[in-house]
């Protein structure tokens, strides 16, 4: 089984290098660390006196898996859900936030828990998917990764410069679905075809 920091460690892999897209929500971003995230926890890392893109800059790799451990499996309690779930939350996590949680307070609902959808790990939340990963054992982690991706699909059917994320421009499968997929059994990954049919509105 992987650690909590080796899991950490290959986010940051998947994460990349600096970027910096104006259509990325997160902003400046390096390691999967946003510009947004070091001003809330006062990381200075150039000692000026402010955050900005300069400190974004002189992020490492070490420093950020230490900051989605702290901040993004620790703090929110992932370490409670059943193990099961605990990796592609926490890699989702890091991606949206709350919105990782609230996705799968969806899902517990949709199997017949009776969880409030509020983003936040609670005894609530650990007993519904303790109940949901004793009663499918086999399928929660897929289930959950499934939710991930139709959210995908959904940030792109709201909001067209999120599309790219979701879509190469060669119509293939973007970062975003292969995030999603990665925690997904090879019989649940979409073809090309069925991401094309998926996509297909888009125009």
């Amino acid at each position: 089984m992987r650690s909590v920091r080796e899991i950490a460690e290959e986010i940051v892999e998947r994460e990349g290098g600096f970027v910096h897209d104006p259509d990325d929500p997160g902003g400046a971003t390096k390691h999967g660390v946003t510009l947004g995230t070091m001003r809330r926890l006062g990381l200075d890392l150039d000692g000026d006196g402010d955050v900005d893109v300069a400190d974004v800059h002189r992020m490492d790799p070490s420093a950020a898996a230490d900051v989605f451990v702290r901040e993004y499996y620790q703090r929110p309690g992932i370490g409670r859900l059943p193990e099961a779930l605990r990796a592609t939350v926490f890699d989702m996590y890091v991606n949206a936030g709350a919105n990782a949680v609230k996705i799968l307070q969806r899902l517990l609902c949709d199997m017949g828990q009776t969880v409030v959808v509020d983003g936040a790990i609670g005894p609530q939340t650990i007993a519904a998917a303790e109940a949901a990963q004793a009663a499918a054992p086999r399928h929660l982690a897929d289930a959950y990764g499934i939710a991930r991706r139709n959210y995908y699909y959904r940030l792109g059917d709201a909001r067209a410069p999120l599309r790219k994320f979701c879509r190469r421009r060669d119509g293939g499968k973007g970062g975003w679905i292969v995030r999603a997929e990665s925690f997904i059994s090879d019989r649940y990954h979409f073809s090309a075809t069925e991401h094309a049919r998926r996509i297909a509105s888009w125009g």
